[in-house]
């Protein structure tokens, strides 16, 4: 869906607004920044909501809002009615839904799933988020082609169904502590609770870092067209390859989940994360670059399913939502001011250094948090480890 809003946003800007090509590309910038605000600014609101209320319900009713947006965009579409002022109110919609759904869902896991399986959990549900991320703007690609509104229609069904599947779990209350807090004090006890676990610390940051510095996939269409010259259908293989990596070994620790030296593994995952991107940036061969895109995801699945579960398991139940809302802030955060570090740096060094420096980045990040969170190289297991952190800070 949301590539989708991003194509009629460049194409309304063009067409309706008249405007040139810069104007144009700089309302796709504005789109994303509509998407990050209400993001920003919810989510102490969604992580007190996951650890306040029934979780299910709250999944369900960011799922009914997010079908909202959807059907608005659908009908909207269908009467040739959208505007850029519409296209931006819907999308900060739509990030404020996606804010609420994820703390109150990665909070339901552990509840559902014992500790033992929870790592396969964790695996199985990245394997459908990548199937979705390789197939879903695809099907809409070909929907959208046939009418404009139908993949939003079709968006619209699957989200009501989510929130019926939703549904259909045991509910799921968050633990009462039979305290009278305000709410406002139960939302920064989450970001003190992160900011004294050094261990929950160092996993959450380390991503953050990591792929703010060492996203290549904003270069992406400047090395199809430029570089390795292969056109769009190329481009469309490229950003296919780091999900087909990622969906493979997704699917290869849903089987063979790792249970030993998990901390140390996951640092060496987030260095070959960043070797893979400056050799990415260094291949002037399509194979070649499809291999450390292949390599890429698959390293940093490695890092995701690693950290994922040691958030999970080694945060309190009382606390969970709000630390998965500062974590899920943290990646989207990545990503979004990833894209914006990489347009800057290649603005300064060209598409090809700001890969490479991204690459080399990640990897001495990696280096130093070993160094600065040496709980994160200590941890052997996903055995909880939350409450050894004044014993770390001693050492």
């Amino acid at each position: 869906m949301v590539g989708l809003i991003g194509y009629q946003t460049y194409d309304i800007a063009r067409s309706d607004y008249g405007m040139a090509r810069p104007e144009a590309a700089f309302q796709l910038g504005l789109l994303g920044l509509a998407q990050f605000i209400p993001l920003f600014l919810l989510t102490p609101v969604a992580g007190y909501a996951a650890d306040r209320f029934e979780r299910r319900r709250v999944a369900v009713l960011a799922n009914l809002l997010d079908s909202c947006s959807a059907l608005a965009l659908a009908l909207l579409t269908w009467f040739d009615a959208l505007n850029l002022p519409i296209l931006f109110t819907i999308a900060a919609a739509h990030g404020a839904a996606r804010i609420f759904t994820g703390p109150a869902m990665s909070a339901i896991g552990p509840n559902i799933v014992p500790p033992r399986l929870l790592p396969k959990a964790i695996a199985l549900s990245s394997i459908a988020w990548q199937i979705g991320t390789v197939v879903g703007p695809a099907v809409g690609g070909l929907l959208f082609a046939l009418s404009p509104s139908l993949p939003y229609f079709l968006s619209f069904l699957l989200l009501i169904c989510s929130a019926l599947l939703t549904l259909a779990i045991r509910p799921v209350h968050p633990p009462e502590d039979g305290r009278e807090i305000h709410p406002v004090k139960r939302m920064v006890e989450g970001v003190q609770f992160t900011w004294k676990e050094r261990f929950l610390l160092g996993c959450i940051t380390l991503d953050l870092f990591a792929v703010l510095l060492g996203g290549a996939t904003a270069m992406l269409p400047v090395f199809a067209r430029d570089i390795l010259q292969v056109g769009s259908e190329g481009l469309g293989i490229m950003r296919g390859a780091p999900a087909l990596g990622a969906a493979t070994v997704a699917l290869w620790l849903s089987f063979r989940p790792v249970e030993r030296n998990v901390g140390v593994k996951m640092l060496w995952a987030v260095a070959i994360f960043g070797a893979a991107t400056i050799g990415f940036g260094l291949s002037t061969d399509l194979w070649l670059s499809l291999a450390m895109l292949f390599v890429l995801g698959a390293a940093d699945m490695v890092s995701v399913f690693i950290r994922g579960t040691l958030i999970q398991l080694n945060t309190p139940d009382s606390m969970r939502g709000r630390v998965s809302s500062i974590s899920g802030l943290a990646i989207s955060a990545s990503n979004e001011l990833g894209e914006m570090q990489s347009g800057v740096a290649a603005a300064f060094l060209g598409a090809v250094g700001a890969v490479v420096f991204g690459g080399a980045g990640a990897i001495i990040v990696t280096a130093i948090w070993a160094w600065l969170f040496p709980g994160l190289r200590r941890a052997k297991t996903f055995e909880p480890q939350y409450r050894d952190h004044e014993r770390e800070s001693a050492t």
